[in-house]
């Protein structure tokens, strides 16, 4: 089943000194037919004017990965050192047992970004972060893994392995991002028991019989095969997570 999210009923929340449009439930937004989508909990899109500050806190047993669309970002949290993210890059802060502050700064022009919240498989790891710039293949082909917790997705015996690996979760879920020439498609496929939820960044592509268009989204549910072709050039997000949320314990 394909549900699509047009991106004039996205939610509004104000959070951490911002205004996000948000996909799903989150902070001040609160809406019974969009709480969550398996396993991710969030995706929020933001713009902060320059040197903007977006501060939340505290956050536990959730994966938080940034992808920056424009602009330069700089992330910080506890205890680590503060990292510098520019446009096709992505960071993870991974909360883990829990991180007093969370906290991205913009940059002398501005940033635009989306962020996925993610549940981790785990309990009680520690708080850890990192980054992953873009690389030269984000934009050469199909479906590209930025983030994975699957270690099959690891390139070990790659040569460029630390130029295009995937940031590593604590789920076992993955984020693909595409960069489709028009007219051209891409194809992913995953498992039972699999979510997928798919952003149009920009340009304008169809499913089907059914067109998206730049922030525009679709959710996938029992669907395990997805093909997606471009009516023009056209950047894509895709989610991959657990239909089940992990127990509570």
């Amino acid at each position: 089943m394909m549900i699509i999210r047009r991106s004039d009923t996205l939610g509004t929340a104000h959070s951490g000194g911002q205004l996000l449009r948000c996909h799903f439930a989150f902070s001040d937004y609160q809406e019974a037919e969009h709480t969550h989508e398996g396993c991710l909990q969030a995706v929020n899109i933001g713009t902060m004017l320059p040197n903007g500050c977006y501060q939340i806190g505290p956050e536990a047993a959730v994966d938080i990965l940034t992808w920056v669309r424009s602009g330069i970002v700089t992330t910080t949290m506890d205890h680590f050192q503060s990292e510098d993210i520019g446009a096709g890059g992505l960071h993870l802060i991974s909360s883990g047992t829990g991180c007093r502050t969370l906290h991205w700064k913009a940059g002398g022009e501005g940033v635009s970004f989306i962020q996925f919240w993610i549940l981790p498989d785990i309990e009680g790891t520690t708080p850890m972060q990192e980054s992953r710039p873009q690389s030269s293949e984000d934009k050469s082909r199909g479906f590209q893994i930025i983030a994975s917790g699957f270690p099959e997705d690891d390139p070990e015996e790659q040569e460029n392995e630390e130029d295009n690996a995937p940031i590593t979760l604590n789920a076992r879920a993955r984020l693909l991002q595409a960069a489709l020439p028009a007219q051209e498609g891409a194809a992913y496929c995953t498992t039972p028991g699999r979510d997928l939820y798919m952003l149009v960044v920009s340009g304008s592509i169809r499913i089907g019989e059914e067109t998206l268009f730049a922030g525009d989204a679709a959710a996938f549910e029992g669907i395990t095969d997805l093909t997606v072709i471009a009516n023009q050039h056209s950047e894509l997000l895709l989610a991959d997570v657990a239909a089940d949320r992990p127990a509570k314990h």
